[in-house]
């Protein structure tokens, strides 16, 4: 048409026209947005390098005053940029470079590119944003705008890519030609595919406890530096084998050279004790070696135990890579028995969700691999807040249709819509429950804590049979306990929620997805799909931090999740298995805690090692890290070695400065970190605690410190008597549970495995019953909680 166009001008021109010679015929060999390229179409996830965009104008031009914006998705870690000083890390520029002019033709009259970077600055999913504004005139067709991502010219070390693997990582630009703040998308992104490292550490994934004669699977994954699967390995693997400290069998494995490093064997589980399994690349020294231990029982008291990872994402609406690659990687890299995907519920296509549906029947397996499709229901808190739908029953989910052929979303809204209108469709969440309640046993509804959190002033008993403990976003024990003294009978539930691509306890980022991703511990007789799901339904479960943990709670018959009558009191029987020393056990009922087992005080605790301890959350909202800085300084000692527990990757940093100071920086999401010290002289000694708390920062200069308004200091000031004198200190300082403690600790080996017995008073509470749930915390701050045992005591 255009063409067409042009030809009826060319018939009627006047030759008293003036314009540029040949100017229409050249700018119609630019695109009429322009196009953007990139200098890399690889890069090692986490390094440190200089990158150019470069942005050439398209037909249309840009007016003076308008903008040209480079947008990113918004759950990337990539280091944030700024824009103040050339001499830092991160540091962004922009510059113009004039195109080529046609005779006649003048140059354009812009002045000067000012640069700004916002976190919300575009649309989801692409929220990121890098905006040049064009100063003080316009722009012409062919002219040239580079941006340099990490520009070293100023003696700066570059920008910190984004850390996880992703395949066509993308930078999209969306420019306003006419200064309207009507941004257009550019046609064509430039793409970079985000690799794994070299390895840096082995990591094995088997069962915790399992039964004599049982044959069991196991894998061996390396890792690099920032936890994502390496590729392609040629190096040699040697596993060792012992049961009870027994001489060790070793037998040697290779990586597959063009897939994952994953090596996958099967160990039977004769005998009983405890069997041990190492790893290591003899070739490589420097890569951390592994170690796993399973439990054999001759005869287990419960069904079998299962690991589940119910949320997980992929790029079908906010996660990164295909959903082949999401479900496979939980597959054959977590070694995952369950696995749920999830759909946001407004973002997700219809062609995209039918073809996830088909994609999940074809992966699960019964008796293998269980797989689950599901949504997320996207309300806001103020109408229900997040909740997960698991479609249980293996039919054709009601989604995004319900029987009716009525919408089942919250809303409608993504990338392939015409217009942008936002009008509510199964909105508050009573709408949810009504599309799913004919059939609740083929449903589960799990409230969680992540963007929009959960309101707990909803709950359906018939649908909601869970809730999300711990994911990516963090630890939220306050949010279990909340339900439970409502007299919810929710069981415990943990997941990834994971929108990196690493899902079954994968390792967190460096922004916002701040800890490992959870997983649910399920107890069921069978790995098929509908033992799976009565298990679930009937709160059979437990929720982990990440590792394969096991907690189980029982009371004669009567497993966690059960319901029962009980005349008199009651004896719980608990047992926890776990990869690191325990530390802390605790019982809960609908009041809090009414028991706890301190392992280091019931060790006896050493005259020289303690503990720094500090964690939680700012808020119970989506920004809820506490951005920690800090020194710990110890005077009229003598500091023998510092180890820390709990940082969750490589920015994350403790370290000594000089004879008394030990500085940290981390960020806590409701978790804590740790650091253990051994010093000599701690009666005698003064222990002085400084630092601030900062909080998100959505706008302005990353560098400065955005101090969290309700407490951005602490100052702690204790004496090595008083801490000497009572075993433990803790300082309370608001937010959503954010503390400081010191803790004396035990000399003695603490144990991977503990079990006891636990009696409750025969008391109800106010709700016709009494809720008994386990806490655990390991020592690196690995934490379990199991499902309650919901016990009526008849008047």
């Amino acid at each position: 048409m255009r063409d067409e166009h042009d030809q009826d001008h060319k018939a009627f021109s006047s030759p008293q026209r003036t314009a540029p010679l040949g100017l229409r015929e050249n700018n119609k060999r630019y695109p009429f947005l322009g196009t953007l390229r990139s200098s890399h179409d690889r890069l090692v996830a986490g390094v440190w390098e200089d990158i150019v965009l470069d942005y050439t104008v398209g037909e249309s031009g840009i007016a003076d005053g308008a903008r040209l914006k480079i947008a990113f998705k918004f759950y990337t870690d990539w280091a944030l940029f700024q824009t103040s000083d050339p001499a830092a890390a991160n540091y962004v520029s922009a510059e113009y470079s004039a195109g080529p002019l046609v005779p006649g033709q003048g140059p354009a009259t812009v002045q000067a590119l000012k640069v700004s970077f916002d976190q919300k600055g575009h649309e989801r999913p692409f929220q990121k944003a890098l905006l040049i504004d064009i100063v003080d005139g316009y722009l012409n067709p062919g002219d040239r705008i580079t941006i340099r991502l990490g520009d070293r010219r100023g003696g700066g070390p570059g920008t910190r890519v984004q850390t996880f693997e992703e395949k066509g990582f993308t930078f999209r630009a969306f420019v306003d030609p006419l200064g309207t703040s009507k941004f257009a998308p550019v046609p064509g992104d430039a793409k970079i595919d985000i690799v794994s490292g070299p390895p840096a550490s082995l990591s094995i994934v088997t069962r915790r406890l399992a039964g004599t004669g049982e044959t069991t699977p196991v894998r061996i994954r390396a890792f690099d530096r920032w936890g994502n699967s390496c590729l392609g390995l040629s190096e040699s693997l040697e596993v060792g084998v012992a049961l009870n400290g027994e001489a060790e069998e070793t037998k040697t494995y290779q990586f597959p050279r063009a897939a994952w490093a994953v090596v996958k064997f099967e160990v039977e589980t004769s005998g009983q004790g405890e069997l041990q399994i190492t790893a290591r690349i003899p070739t490589l020294p420097n890569v951390t070696e592994a170690r796993a231990v399973l439990r054999i029982d001759q005869a287990l008291a419960t069904p079998r135990a299962w690991f589940a990872d119910l949320h997980v994402h992929s790029e079908d609406t906010v996660g990164i890579n295909n959903t082949d690659y999401n479900l496979t990687y939980g597959r054959d890299v977590a070694g995952l028995d369950v696995l749920g995907y999830t759909a946001n519920d407004f973002n997700i296509t219809e062609k995209n969700w039918d073809a996830a549906v088909d994609l999940i029947h074809s992966l699960h397996t019964d008796g293998a691999f269980v797989c689950f499709p599901g949504t997320e229901w996207c309300g806001n808190s103020c109408a229900g807040g997040d909740h997960n739908v698991i479609f249980l029953h293996g039919n054709k989910p009601e989604f995004p249709f319900d029987r009716t052929g009525k919408s089942a979303r919250s809303f409608e809204w993504n990338a392939e819509m015409k217009g942008g209108t936002i009008e509510p469709s199964v909105w508050p969440l009573e709408n949810l429950w009504d599309v799913y309640a004919s059939d609740p046993e083929g449903h589960l509804l799990i409230p969680h804590v992540g963007g929009r959190r959960a309101n707990l002033d909803w709950h359906d008993p018939s649908l909601e049979r869970l809730i999300e403990v711990s994911s990516t976003w963090g630890h939220f024990p306050w949010f279990y306990q909340d339900a439970i003294s409502r007299g919810y009978k929710l069981g415990a539930s943990a997941a990834g929620d994971e929108h990196r691509g690493r899902c079954g306890g994968g390792a967190p980022g460096a922004a916002v997805f701040g800890v490992k991703g959870g997983l649910t511990g399920i107890l069921s007789p069978a790995l098929t799909r509908s033992d799976i799901a009565k298990a679930l339904r009937a709160r059979h479960t437990w929720a982990t931090t990440g590792e394969r943990i096991v907690g189980l709670l029982s009371s004669g018959v009567h497993i966690q999740g059960d319901e029962f009558d009980a005349h008199g009191p009651v004896t719980l029987s608990y047992r926890l298995l776990g990869n690191a020393a325990w530390d802390h056990v605790a019982l809960h009922d609908h009041t809090g805690v009414i028991w706890e087992r301190n392992l280091q005080r019931q060790a006896g605790f050493s005259r020289r090692r303690f503990r720094f301890r500090w964690g939680g959350a700012r808020i119970k909202d989506r920004y809820r890290a506490a951005k920690w800085s800090g020194v710990l300084t110890i005077t009229n000692a003598v500091i023998h070695s510092v180890k820390s527990y709990g940082f969750e990757h490589p920015e994350e940093t403790v370290w000594r400065k000089g004879a008394t100071e030990i500085v940290f920086n981390s960020e806590t999401y409701g978790d804590a970190d740790i650091i253990e010290i051994e010093a000599s002289g701690l009666p005698d000694a003064s222990i002085a605690i400084e630092g601030t708390i900062g909080e998100y920062q959505k706008i302005g200069d990353p560098r400065t410190h955005a101090a969290f308004v309700h407490r951005p200091t602490f100052n702690w000031d204790v004496t090595g008597a008083e801490l000497f004198e009572t075993g433990e200190l803790r300082l309370d300082l608001g937010g959503e549970g954010l503390f400081l403690a010191l803790e004396r600790l035990t000399d003695e080996q603490l144990p991977l495995e503990i079990s006891g017995e636990i009696e409750v008073e025969a008391r109800n509470g106010p709700h016709g019953f009494r809720p008994v749930y386990l806490s655990a915390r390991q020592i690196d701050d690995e934490k379990v909680w199991t499902s309650p045992l919901f016990i009526r005591f008849p008047n």
